[in-house]
């Protein structure tokens, strides 16, 4: 028996309008930082083949605001959040002179995790129609939830014509039985419903909830890597997740609670010095691959936790912190190597990845990452953005960036879960398919 599917109270996302500029407001809440972005999306004349941006992106107000009550992306302090969020947004709009009244916001709470769907009708040998399309797309909304968590996103990886998978646009075609795969993400129901009524409070209504994996890798991932198959990580300050695109389709997210400020306090706990220090330490001396003798023999001052005037300083060593530091980093790409793998998802990759966000920044996380990994490693940062500020062309600006992408394609989701909801067979093996026509193609 299927258990009892909880779902958010919010109305599915208006397209955008036919031909005329839309102005949108979007929200990334992390644990370091809240940004606020006010843009202006104009219809683009520009041919961009592969693309998923239809229109121009051009920044009107932006705010950012330290984070205060939240934690790994949970509200843990309504008060201390609703005053955060509240900043930022008046930041933003005083500089743009619009007022906020709908918004769009990052989710990285709540374990997000994806699971691929399949749903089956049959045609009988006759043309194939956009209704039959509409038709395989509403039985690919049956499927089943385990008790507590919501959908975020239900979209079609590809579509399937007697059994021949990889199909784009199967309208016109002729065949007997057609089928979609459907990547479904999904997350726990009640940080949710917190966040959203923090934004309440703030006299905020929600248009859209979006996982920070799709919005980060929509920021920080070109049309050709949507396109031929990449991983994008985003290690964030109180999380880290992880997405795959491949034929341009979102196929894959996962997400953990572990990020960049887990190292800022292993060093805290390691230097007995406070998270100030700590944190400066890691951004000024930190190396998450770093050894050698330059290590041994150079030393950081370091203040004791607790000491007046930075009174009572002790030296430390590189390595020491380099050795804090590195441990940490290794378990948050060894967890997200070792999921991509286990999901299959990594195959798809072609061993091409993109590390986003604050903590991707590190000196030395590149190469660590492309040791663990494996993979081609590149810095992934906001592009083609109009009037974004230099500060904020940075890794820690993909995910908001990419809220702005979204309006853009949030038409191509089918996410109603019926009462009497059918559990479909999984398409598990969906990449494992897709994995051996890669090796066997190229």
């Amino acid at each position: 028996m299927s258990a009892k599917v909880h779902r958010l109270d919010l109305k599915p996302m208006r397209p955008l309008p036919a031909g005329r500029a839309a102005i949108v407001t979007v929200i990334d809440i992390g644990s370091e930082k809240i940004c606020c972005l006010i843009a202006k999306l104009r219809p683009s004349s520009r041919e961009r083949e592969g693309a998923l941006h239809s229109h121009d992106i051009r920044i009107q107000g932006i705010g950012y605001h330290r984070s205060a009550g939240i934690k790994s992306g949970v509200i843990m302090d309504m008060d201390a959040a609703e005053g955060a969020i509240r900043r930022a947004v008046d930041a933003a709009e005083r500089m743009s002179g619009a007022t906020v009244e709908n918004v769009i916001v990052s989710v990285s709470a709540g374990r997000i995790s994806s699971d691929t769907f399949s749903a089956e009708i049959g045609i009988k040998g006759s043309e194939i129609t956009e209704n039959d399309v509409h038709r395989v797309l509403q039985a690919g909304r049956e499927f089943s939830l385990a008790d507590g968590r919501t959908v975020l996103h239900s979209l079609p990886i590809g579509y399937v014509l007697d059994e021949q998978r990889g199909i784009g646009d199967p309208v016109g075609m002729v065949g007997n039985t057609l089928g979609v795969d459907m990547n479904v993400v999904t997350a726990d129901i009640a940080p949710l419903r917190n966040l959203v009524l923090c934004l309440e409070r703030c006299h905020l209504d929600v248009e859209a909830l979006v996982a920070a994996p799709y919005a980060s890798a929509l920021g920080a991932l070109t049309p050709d890597e949507l396109r031929i198959g990449t991983g994008c990580i985003d290690i964030g300050a109180g999380t880290t997740n992880v997405s795959v695109f491949f034929n341009g389709s979102f196929v894959f997210a996962d997400a953990i609670a572990i990020g960049g400020h887990h190292v800022t306090m292993d060093l805290a706990r390691g230097l007995s010095t406070s998270i100030q220090h700590a944190e400066r330490i890691k951004a000024l001396h930190g190396n998450a691959l770093a050894g050698g003798d330059y290590d041994d023999t150079h030393t950081v001052t370091v203040p004791r936790v607790g000491s007046v005037m930075d009174e009572d300083i002790m030296q430390v060593p590189r390595s020491t912190i380099n050795g804090i530091i590195r441990p940490r980093v290794e378990e948050i790409l060894e967890i997200m190597r070792d999921r991509l793998v286990k999901s299959g998802a990594f195959g798809v990759t072609g061993r091409r990845m993109v590390l986003t966000g604050g903590g991707s920044m590190m000196t030395g996380v590149v190469e660590l990452a492309e040791r663990i990994l494996e993979c081609r490693i590149r810095i992934g940062r906001p592009q083609s953005v109009e009037g974004l500020p230099e500060t904020a062309h940075a890794p820690g600006f993909s995910a908001a960036i990419g809220l702005l992408v979204y309006p853009q394609v949030a038409q191509i989701e089918h996410f109603e879960p019926r009462k009497s909801m059918a559990v479909l067979r999984g398409a598990g093996g969906y990449f494992g398919r897709i994995g051996r026509w890669l090796k066997e193609s190229f």
